[in-house]
């Protein structure tokens, strides 16, 4: 059974709303200026929630769809926060079939999240990916820059108090 989805409360600061409007006008009128303005909204707010979206499609006068859009388009933006730690496990074949698959449902489980989530408390995200280079060591998952390796679901424990 999958938890049920989470949702993290925007905290968006004015400070953040005035540095995202600054670089609104600034990039405004150059002839593709979306990708930049999302690009610089994430790096100011570190995701893109629907409260920034809504700004930066009054500020540049285009349709949120848009907005949406091009936001959910390209994989270097995410729609949710991620996490203190940023918990990522690898899907790959190799990974796979080793029991990743397991590991993954666990920490859904564990964290009452679901993959591309945060938990409510900002210490955890939960991501999947397709391959992290070291198959040899599978299954495998990342914390941060961290990789864990030759996993089971009863080492979860273990790692995830090592970030507490």
């Amino acid at each position: 059974m999958q938890p049920k989805k989470q949702t993290v409360p925007f905290k968006g600061t004015p400070e953040q709303e005035k540095a995202l409007k600054d670089a609104i006008h600034q990039l405004k009128e150059e002839k593709g200026a979306l990708m930049p303005v999302l690009q610089k909204a994430q790096e100011i707010y570190g995701y893109l929630p629907l409260e920034v979206q809504k700004i930066i499609a009054s500020e540049m006068d285009i349709p949120l769809e848009k907005v949406y859009g091009v936001s959910t388009f390209y994989s270097q933006f995410t729609l949710n926060p991620k996490g203190r730690n940023r918990i990522s496990v690898c899907l790959g074949t190799a990974c796979y079939v080793k029991g990743s698959g397991d590991i993954y449902n666990a920490l859904m489980e564990k964290l009452g999240i679901v993959g591309g989530e945060c938990t409510p408390d900002g210490r955890f995200s939960l991501d999947a990916c397709r391959c992290v280079g070291a198959c040899g060591l599978a299954p495998v998952m990342m914390v941060n820059d961290d990789v864990y390796g030759r996993l089971t679901v009863d080492d979860i424990d273990g790692i995830l108090e090592k970030y507490q």
